[in-house]
């Protein structure tokens, strides 16, 4: 069975464009376009295997999100990937302490993108 992916983006190109490059790589993806959605899908989803969040978006920013999902025991070992614009040590750091396994900045080349998430999902 395929890999569940979530990507959680306010951007709709964005979203879409990394839907577009997960689905290419056989992954099964949801969509979200926010924390707070990002929060009702995984909810709603039976598995998730791995989380693409942006830092950057309203509602629910994805600092707030990733720290929301590290806080319960049944979604503490989902990968998460931080994808966003805020590239300054400072960010990358803020991503990863929060719970993070990976800060990437956009725009995030599709193969590295890929590669980061095949070797997250082991």
């Amino acid at each position: 069975m395929s890999k569940h992916i979530l990507i959680v983006d306010d951007s709709k190109t964005v979203r879409n464009l990394v839907a577009f490059i997960m689905k290419k790589e056989g992954f099964k993806v949801t969509t979200a376009e926010d924390g707070l959605d990002g929060l009702e899908k995984l909810y709603s989803l039976t598995e998730v295997d791995l989380i693409v969040s942006d830092v950057n978006m309203p509602r629910m920013d994805g600092l707030t999100f990733i720290k929301t999902v590290r806080e319960q025991a049944a979604y503490r070992d989902i990968p998460i990937v931080v994808l966003s614009t805020e590239g300054q040590d400072r960010d990358v750091e803020t991503g990863l302490i929060v719970g993070a396994n990976l800060y990437m900045i956009k725009p995030a080349q599709p193969e590295k993108l890929v590669r980061n998430v095949k070797m997250l999902l082991g």
